[in-house]
C-alpha cells in the first residue's frame, strides 16, 4: 500500500510538471506570436498563432489566437479570411461582450470589402438581439459608418446626430451631403437646355461647347429642310445634332457623378487621416 501510494504521488508529480511545462511553452508561444503582431509582422504572426493552436490541445488560446489571426488578415487586406477567423473566435467564447465585439469586427470588414448590404443586415440583427440591449449607442454609431460607406451622407448624419459624442461627425456628413450635386437635376436641365447641366456642375467650357454644337447642327438641319434637301436635313439632325444633344446629357450626368465621387473620396480620406474615433 505504501509503495502504491508513493507511485501515485510520483505519477501525479510527473503529470503536474508536464502540464506546467506545457503551459509555460504555450504562454511563451503566445507571447512570441503577439509580439510579432504588435510589430506589424502580420504574416509571421499568423504562422506562429497557428503553431500555437496546433499544440494547444485544450484550446485555451482559441479565442485570442483566432481573433488575432483575423486581425492580421484584415491588416493584409485578406477580408474573406479575416471573417472566417473572426467567426471561429466567436464560436470559442461565451462572453457576451466578446461576442458583440467580434460581430462588430465582422461588420467593419463587410464595409471595407464593399459588401455593405451585409453590414447593414448584421447591424439590424444586432439591434433586434435582446442580448445587446445595452449596446444601442455602439450599434447606432456603426450604422452611421455603414451609411457613409453606402455614400448616403444624409442618413449617416442623422444616425450620428442621435449620439451626443458624435455631433462633429454628424456635421461633417451633413457638409458632404449639402455639397453634393443632384444627378437628376443635371440631366433634367440638359434635357431642356443643352449645356445647362454642365453649367450646374461647374463645367462651363463643356456647357458652352454643348450648346454651340447642338445649336449649330440643329440650324444646319433646319436650313437643309427649308431648302427642301430633306435627306441632308434628316441625316444631319439624326446623326449630328442628336449625337451632340445625347452627348450633352451623358456629360451632365458624368460630371455630377464625378463631383459627388470626389467629395466622398475626399471626406473618406479626411476621416481616415484626421478622425480619432473608432473607424472600420
Amino acid at each position: 500500500m505504501i509503495f502504491a501510494s508513493k507511485s501515485s504521488i510520483i505519477i501525479f508529480f510527473i503529470l503536474t510538471q508536464n502540464y506546467l511545462l506545457s503551459q509555460t511553452i504555450l504562454d511563451r508561444q503566445y507571447e512570441f506570436a503577439y509580439k510579432l503582431y504588435t510589430d506589424e509582422k502580420y504574416f509571421d504572426a499568423i504562422t506562429e498563432f497557428k503553431r500555437l493552436q496546433f499544440f494547444d490541445s485544450l484550446k485555451q488560446f482559441s479565442f485570442e489566437a483566432n481573433k488575432l489571426i483575423a486581425q492580421c488578415y484584415k491588416q493584409g487586406g485578406k477580408f474573406n479570411e479575416a471573417i472566417t477567423y473572426f467567426s471561429l473566435a466567436e464560436l470559442n467564447t461565451s462572453n457576451i461582450d466578446s461576442i458583440f465585439d467580434i460581430k462588430i469586427e465582422i461588420i467593419k470588414i463587410n464595409m471595407l470589402r464593399k459588401t455593405n448590404y451585409r453590414a447593414c443586415d448584421l447591424l439590424n440583427d444586432l439591434d433586434a438581439d435582446s442580448r445587446f440591449i445595452d449596446k444601442k449607442k455602439q450599434i447606432i454609431y456603426w450604422k452611421g459608418w455603414a451609411y457613409i460607406f453606402d455614400t448616403d451622407w444624409q442618413k449617416a448624419s442623422e444616425e450620428f446626430a442621435k449620439l451626443t459624442e458624435s455631433k462633429r461627425l454628424s456635421q461633417l456628413c451633413e457638409n458632404v451631403h449639402e455639397a453634393q450635386l443632384s444627378v437628376t437635376t443635371s440631366k433634367i436641365l440638359s434635357y431642356f437646355l443643352p449645356g445647362a447641366g454642365q453649367f450646374y456642375t461647374g463645367n462651363y467650357v463643356s456647357g458652352i461647347l454643348s450648346i454651340c454644337w447642338v445649336a449649330l447642327w440643329t440650324s444646319i438641319s433646319i436650313n437643309a429642310l427649308m431648302a427642301e434637301r430633306i435627306f441632308d436635313g434628316i441625316i444631319v439632325a439624326e446623326f449630328l445634332a442628336f449625337r451632340f444633344y445625347n452627348g450633352n446629357l451623358q456629360n451632365a450626368e458624368k460630371f455630377a457623378v464625378e463631383h459627388n465621387s470626389e467629395m466622398t473620396n475626399w471626406m473618406l480620406n479626411y476621416l481616415q487621416k484626421n478622425y480619432e474615433g473608432p473607424k472600420p
